[in-house]
């Protein structure tokens, strides 16, 4: 039921902010701690036992995805309901119960590619958090040129049989299930690509964490080896995996975009203001001593406000049913160089602090800017390089065409 009259609205509002107020923990509407956030899956632990409480109330009323369809757990919303529904969850500050490869890319893409009984059997997982997915993309010899894949897949009559590699797979080592490129016919490149899912614990699947220079390991190598698959795990047609594909990147970069790499760069770290006040010092009007300094961190606000304001809109006029796709390839261009000056101006304003890694002596948020820092560095990698989405906007946004 869609509640277009500006009465109805008001009552659906007044019933979700009651509801909010009764089954919003108190502890979910705090800031949310890097160590806190619930990615769901088999081997979630909940650090927070309230996030566990908090997930499983959004997830049965389906409003961890407002406004996929509740035939298949979704909430049913309309759009004008699941703005109402956002405006209330900001208003008490209310955490996200889920982060989820699955609600961001895997999900909207099965919804619109997938066949009924697979959206049966996996959209209700997503929406509850009891899935937790991972993307089969990359390959060694298939980043930027992503439609040059060779991960084999064969028909072999009841099932098909996988045998390749992905690369940057991230938390492959932690996923429950995977969406995944292969390639069904070697004889076309675009035209023979297929998009299957299975399951990580499969026989023949190996997940190999990489370290970064961040010391973290979100990303792995992922190898398959005779992984045998049932046939009704290909989503969409056969070689036919290619379009899906590009859908499904555009859900990516939306997301990236949206989120912003992590905006705030984590619990614990302040902003470059913050930190230059700290470290360099003020004048005699409280300012940043650094007039160079102050002028660029200046900047960068701004920059900062005029993206979110380009997100917001953006994703009104998707709400609304406006084509927004090449957008995406715009904002996650734009997310990654903003969050990459931003760790540059972090670094900046620490001074030596900046040279912190471990132990005692340093400042636990300086320490984690630094890594966040080294981390930042693949933001214009992941999810699409800043070449390849420069490369879209020319051809697809301006009508640029190659010199000859």
């Amino acid at each position: 039921m869609a509640f277009d009259e500006p009465a109805e609205l008001e009552a659906f509002r007044a019933e979700t902010r009651a509801w909010l107020e009764e089954n919003c923990p108190p502890a979910m509407r705090t800031p949310m701690k890097d160590d806190e956030i619930v990615w769901g899956g088999k081997r979630e632990t909940f650090k927070n036992p309230d996030a566990k409480i908090w997930l499983e109330r959004m997830g049965e009323k389906g409003w961890t995805a407002p406004v996929w369809p509740a035939e298949y757990g979704g909430g049913g919303l309309s759009k004008a309901e699941a703005r109402v529904l956002e405006q209330e969850l900001r208003r008490i500050k209310a955490r996200p119960p889920l982060f989820s490869f699955g609600l961001w890319m895997f999900g909207p893409a099965l919804l619109e590619f997938g066949n009924h009984e697979q959206k049966l059997r996996f959209i209700p997982d997503i929406v509850k958090g009891k899935t937790r997915w991972c993307q089969g993309y990359s390959e060694p010899g298939a980043g930027s040129d992503l439609a040059g894949l060779m991960t084999k897949c064969e028909d072999k009559g009841d099932h098909w049989l996988i045998n390749g590699q992905k690369v940057w797979t991230s938390y492959a080592d932690q996923a429950d299930w995977i969406f995944c490129l292969v390639r069904t016919d070697r004889e076309k490149k675009h035209e023979g690509i297929s998009f299957l899912v299975f399951d990580m614990e499969s026989e023949g699947v190996e997940a190999r964490p990489i370290k970064l220079i961040s010391g973290s390991s979100p990303f792995c190598e992922t190898f398959f080896n005779d992984v045998k698959v049932p046939k009704d795990q290909l989503v969409g047609e056969l070689n036919k995996g290619w379009t899906i594909a590009k859908r499904l990147l555009q859900f990516e970069r939306s997301s990236i975009s949206a989120g912003g790499f992590g905006g705030t760069g984590g619990s614990g770290i302040l902003g470059p203001e913050d930190y230059a006040k700290q470290h360099i010092g003020v004048d005699g009007e409280g300012r940043i001593a650094d007039g160079d300094l102050r002028g660029r961190i200046t900047d960068h606000k701004m920059y900062a406000k005029a993206f979110a304001l380009t997100v917001a809109r953006s994703q009104e006029q998707s709400k609304a049913g406006q084509e927004v796709g090449h957008t995406a390839s715009i904002l996650k261009y734009a997310a990654a160089k903003m969050n990459q000056d931003r760790h540059e101006l972090l670094i900046e304003a620490l001074g030596t602090e900046g040279l912190g890694w471990e132990g005692e002596g340093f400042d636990e948020g300086a320490m984690k800017a630094t890594r966040g820092w080294l981390r930042s560095k693949g933001n214009s990698i992941e999810g699409g390089t800043s070449e390849i989405n420069l490369n879209v906007i020319a051809k697809r946004v301006l009508g640029l065409k190659e010199h000859q």
